[in-house]
């Protein structure tokens, strides 16, 4: 069985680890991997009401007979690694690609420190400048930590030997598409791409190993930082609508902005998308809380639905109505 990538397509926080962590529990792959940029990014996860706000273990930690791997591609902070690993009680299943280079506490002060990363709206979390290091070749590997030394794998092996046994394996991408180094709005991007290629080879799989990518779109995009934001709302709009985000890494208050339809397709294009997932759609029409039957959304939220269909040229197969992973609309039987 082919795996599927999961990426974001607009600013990030579309709501990638609730769609994650769905999948694991629905799904129960074999292995869940984490691809992208390191710990700049927070996934949130809610389950019965309780908040996990992740930065390196995959969200899917949920389903409890996943492997939870980091691809080679990924930054890791060991501090934060750890303290994850405690904190979910997944010691026997996660692990580090021994390739993955590590954030030291001296990037994170670079981070915070060079004015021009300031301007742009880093997170401060030391993914930028530890880029620089492993581009340079002086970056420190997981394999040169001891204190990781337990977790250590192969995890482009570990993907490919479950991928000749036909099991599922799910790869979780971070931040989005906007923010590609390559295809974002530059220089408001962060430090690599993140488009679904990216994601991919972060972990070790090859192109004709993907069956499908799913393309996160929240039904407002929002934005943290600087940088070009086309369809951006005046805060009193979002307030007047009920839509006040702060981001889970930095705490920053998120811009918030109307669908950009022309956005959605372009992203939906240089990352081959074969679904989409839509979330946020109770913020659009607020009677669609917890609404889990295509039959029970509003009509304003299925047009809505219908447009970006048409629009975008590929099918909604999943709608989050709320936060916790069980607020879900699941149409893969129907339409794929």
């Amino acid at each position: 069985m082919p795996a599927t990538i999961i990426v974001g397509g607009f600013w990030g926080d579309e709501g990638k680890g609730k769609i994650v962590a769905y999948m694991a529990s629905k799904d129960k792959p074999r292995i869940i991997a984490r691809g992208g940029v390191g710990p700049n990014a927070g996934h949130t996860v809610e389950i019965s009401g309780k908040k996990f706000g992740l930065r390196m273990i995959p969200s899917g930690f949920v389903y409890k007979d996943a492997r939870l791997l980091i691809g080679a591609g990924v930054l890791v902070n060991p501090e934060i690694f750890l303290k994850e690993v405690d904190l979910l009680k997944v010691a026997d299943r996660a692990r580090v690609d021994y390739r993955c280079a590590i954030i030291e506490p001296k990037h994170c002060e670079l981070d915070r420190t060079q004015d021009h990363l300031k301007k742009i709206g880093t997170t401060g979390t030391g993914c930028g400048p530890a880029n620089v290091d492993r581009v340079c070749r002086i970056a420190k590997q997981a394999k040169d930590i001891p204190e990781l030394k337990d977790f250590l794998t192969d995890v482009p092996l570990e993907i490919n030997e479950a991928l000749d046994k036909g099991e599922f394996v799910l790869v979780e991408g971070s931040q989005g598409f906007g923010l590609s180094l390559y295809y974002g709005t530059y220089p408001y991007v962060t430090s690599k791409d993140t488009t679904a290629s990216a994601i991919a080879s972060d972990v070790g799989i090859g192109p004709k190993r993907v069956d499908d990518v799913i393309v996160v779109f929240k039904s407002f995009p929002t934005r943290v930082g600087a940088g070009p934001f086309p369809t951006e709302m005046p805060l009193e709009e979002a307030e007047r609508l009920g839509i006040v985000e702060y981001g889970t890494v930095t705490g920053r208050r998120r811009r918030v902005g109307y669908w950009d339809g022309k956005m959605a397709k372009y992203a939906a294009m240089i990352n081959s998308a074969t679904q989409i997932a839509i979330t946020g759609i109770d913020k659009l029409d607020r009677d669609c809380f917890g609404v889990k039957e295509w039959e029970k959304l509003t009509p304003k939220a299925k047009k809505f639905i219908e447009n970006v269909e048409a629009e975008v040229k590929v099918p909604v197969t999943l709608i989050s109505t709320g936060p916790d992973i069980e607020q879900i609309i699941d149409l893969r039987k129907e339409k794929l």
